[in-house]
């Protein structure tokens, strides 16, 4: 298990996710995030707009998803 933050992945806060792959932990940093568009947190929908401006080129999404990835995989596993 990995931990990394809301903001390690884009986000706005310190929340904490622990997740055995990278697949869990964007869907839980999604789940999150969908969670704080619903309660209109300002800080959470700037840095989701970030995120819709980047996902406006494919290739510049690839290339930040596989960065965030690729810092995932450099964490040390917890024992959790």
């Amino acid at each position: 298990m990995r931990k990394m933050t809301c903001t390690q992945l884009g986000g706005a806060c310190d929340t904490e996710f622990e997740a055995a792959t990278f697949e869990e932990m964007a869907e839980m940093s999604k789940a999150h995030a969908m969670e704080m568009l619903q309660k209109g947190e300002e800080a959470h929908l700037a840095a989701m707009q970030k995120m819709k401006e980047l996902m406006q080129s494919p290739e510049a999404m690839k290339v930040w998803f596989d960065g965030k990835r690729k810092e995932f995989e450099a964490l040390p596993e917890n024992e959790s």
